[in-house]
């Protein structure tokens, strides 16, 4: 069993409150919104989600790094996360498949992480007062802590696609597919590429800052808008493209922070939720076929349902079962539909991964 010496380090809230660990590796500061996410497993999967840019990870598993990192699990090219927070830090590991510790994975991207922190401690704490800003740290300086805190801005009209997309255009899939589709990329996840390529599409990704005429060059039969970090508000860009997508009336799916971007497409808002969703057990209703879904869910931002219920234009399909919150919509008049949660997690159960089919049957009956 490796045994290393470790350093003292902290957790610091924006409110002051104190949470005390010991760090992974080596000396570090990071800040970011913390936030905490529920799932058993998918560690690497989360780390590595664009969506979570920005943000101290918190995980409410007791156990983490236990079965190492794999190369082919990961969600974007690099870890995502600000930091990390848990109680038992794995520093071996036990599945036979794994390419390296998630240790030496931390070390090599240069992210920060303590253990030791009594995570259901800081659950209860931020359920109650709320997702805040934060720091870990091996300093321990709490008053030069607090002073570098309060320069980090909050999440709310926070842009942060443009740090996680693409800079060029790339193709994914194969170039023979029957179907083409323009995927924006504002935090896109890889297993949402695969999913899409294997039911036929060839998918050309764009930067965030793209405009409609750049993506509709491709001669796509859908648009596809991903899911992404930060406040959907500021992205006016991608709401335009939205606007001329639906003017058009080409299929178009968008997947959280794309769902968000197509709700304000339409003028309905959204706001900043006093937790958000975070994990791979989330319970929702699909209000057309009555059926329940167990859903992965990543998401602070989410689209306010009164607007929707109040638009002649927009349906409510999905809501979600813990607090009734709107968690898909489509449209009544247009070929558009979106969902908050993502569907190509299949967290054990692909209960949702029928979304992507209908995306397909859509395109097909527009042809």
């Amino acid at each position: 069993m490796k045994y290393k010496q470790r350093k003292k380090a902290i957790l610091l809230l924006a409110d002051g409150t104190v949470f005390e660990g010991k760090s992974i590796g080596s000396d570090g500061t990071a800040f970011g919104e913390i936030c905490y996410n529920t799932g058993m497993t998918g560690y690497q999967e989360i780390f590595t989600d664009p969506s979570y840019f920005g943000q101290l990870m918190l995980t409410t598993n007791a156990h983490i790094g236990n079965y190492g990192v794999n190369n082919d699990e990961v969600e974007s090219d690099s870890i995502k996360i600000a930091g990390l927070v848990c109680k038992n830090f794995s520093f071996n590991y036990s599945r036979d498949n794994a390419s390296n510790s998630l240790e030496n994975y931390f070390e090599k991207e240069n992210v920060m992480a303590i253990s030791d922190i009594d995570t259901r401690a800081v659950v209860r704490y931020i359920r109650d007062k709320g997702a805040m800003n934060a720091v870990i740290s091996t300093n321990t300086n709490i008053e030069e802590l607090k002073l570098e805190l309060t320069k980090v801005p909050e999440m709310k009209g926070l842009e942060l696609a443009s740090k996680v997309s693409t800079k060029e255009p790339y193709f994914f899939g194969d170039a023979t597919s029957p179907y083409k589709i323009s995927a924006l990329d504002i935090g896109i996840k890889k297993n949402i590429l695969r999913n899409l390529a294997k039911r036929g599409c060839y998918i050309k990704v764009f930067p965030y800052n793209s405009t409609f005429e750049d993506m509709k060059s491709f001669n796509p039969d859908g648009f596809f808008l991903s899911n992404g970090p930060g406040d959907p508000e500021p992205l006016k860009e991608a709401q335009l493209v939205a606007k001329k997508v639906l003017e058009e009336n080409i299929p178009l799916f968008g997947i959280c922070l794309g769902h968000q971007i197509i709700a304000l497409a339409n003028g309905v808002s959204t706001y900043k939720m006093h937790n958000g969703h975070r994990g791979i057990n989330h319970p929702v209703k699909n209000l057309i076929t009555g059926k329940g879904e167990v859903t992965s869910q990543n998401h602070g931002f989410v689209v306010k349902r009164e607007d929707v219920e109040n638009h002649s234009e927009l349906e409510i399909t999905h809501i979600h079962l813990n607090d009734d919150t709107l968690a898909g919509m489509r449209m009544k008049n247009k070929n558009c539909f979106s969902v908050q949660y993502h569907p190509e997690a299949s967290p054990g159960p692909h209960d949702s991964s029928y979304l992507f089919d209908e995306f397909i049957e859509n395109i097909k009956s527009s042809k």
